[in-house]
C-alpha cells in the first residue's frame, strides 16, 4: 500500500499564492502518474492537475496559467504551486498518485487525507 502525506494547505486572500506538498511512500511499488484533486462543498470532486512521471502535464481548465504540477521522482513527492487564487479555488485538496507494485505487476491508486485551502475575498 502507497501512502500519501500532504502538507502546504491554508487560508489566503484572493489573489494570494499557496504551495502544496505531497511524499508518497510505500516499499516494493514504483509510483507513476501523481496529481492533485479537489472537493467544494456541495460540489463533486474535480481533477485539477496531473503529471506523469516523465514531466507531462495536464491542468482544469479553470487553473491554467495560476497552478503549476511539478515532482521529483528521486523523492516521490509532487507539488501544486497555485498562484492569482480566487474564492472558487476554496475546497479539500487531495494528492493522488498511481503504483504499480512490481512483485505482482499490479497497478493502484491512492490519496491522501487531504488539505483545506480556503480563499477569501
Amino acid at each position: 500500500q502507497v501512502q500519501l502525506v500532504e502538507s502546504g494547505g491554508g487560508l489566503v486572500q484572493t489573489g494570494g499564492s499557496l504551495r502544496l506538498s505531497c511524499a508518497a511512500s510505500g516499499s516494493g511499488f514504483a509510483i507513476t502518474a501523481m496529481g492533485w484533486d479537489r472537493q467544494a462543498p456541495g460540489k463533486q470532486r474535480e481533477l485539477v492537475a496531473t503529471i506523469t512521471r516523465s514531466g507531462s502535464t495536464d491542468y482544469a481548465d479553470s487553473v491554467k496559467g495560476r497552478f503549476t504540477i511539478s515532482r521529483d521522482n528521486a523523492k516521490n513527492t509532487v507539488t501544486l504551486q497555485m498562484n492569482d487564487l480566487q474564492p472558487e479555488d476554496t475546497a479539500v485538496y487531495y494528492c493522488n498518485a498511481g503504483a504499480l507494485k512490481v512483485v505482482t505487476n499490479t497497478r493502484s491508486t491512492s490519496w491522501g487525507q487531504g488539505t483545506q485551502v480556503t480563499v477569501s475575498s
